[in-house]
């Protein structure tokens, strides 16, 4: 008889081995019992929890992907003006800080003088990410190691059979 899907356990085992990169402590977490690095190394070696994984990497990255480019459209995009209003406030209140849009800022210094510094981050740069069609990387090529590790696994277990 076919097995149809994978369990609720061997999901979250995927979720959880996206993020913490250690097929030990997936297993524990998801709710497995016995040797955990066993089950664990065994799971990575199925075909269709490397595929599960494999999905769920592709949606990470789509996702970052997004997010990244939302971000940089607020670099690139967005307003300046609270950083502005803020050169001009003597004391403003956590309370005041915390309502205004502060996300292009990059650096806030007071020298000893009592002046304030406000450097941003990099309008151009932030529209060349944008013009490139933005290629998140950082995240992205982690979850990319642990996909290609995945499949590594599951070819070392294919090769000992």
């Amino acid at each position: 008889m076919k097995k149809k899907g994978l369990s609720s356990k061997e999901k979250e085992f995927c979720r959880l081995y996206l993020s913490l990169a250690d097929s030990a402590a997936s297993a524990e977490k998801a709710g497995f019992t016995g040797d955990f690095a066993k089950l664990g190394n065994e799971l990575l070696s199925r075909a269709d929890i490397a595929d599960e994984i494999g999905r769920l990497c592709s949606l990470q990255r789509k996702a970052m992907s997004k997010m990244a480019a939302v971000g940089y459209q607020r670099l690139a995009f967005g307003s300046i003006a609270d950083a502005v209003s803020l050169l001009y406030m003597e004391n403003p209140t956590p309370e005041h800080l915390r309502k205004m849009d502060l996300y292009s800022v990059s650096e806030i210094k007071r020298p000893k003088d009592g002046s304030m510094e406000i450097k941003f981050f990099d309008r151009m740069k932030a529209l060349e990410k944008l013009s490139e069609g933005i290629e998140a990387d950082g995240a992205a090529s982690l979850y990319e190691a642990i996909c290609h590790s995945a499949r590594m696994l599951e070819e070392k277990e294919q090769e000992k059979r």
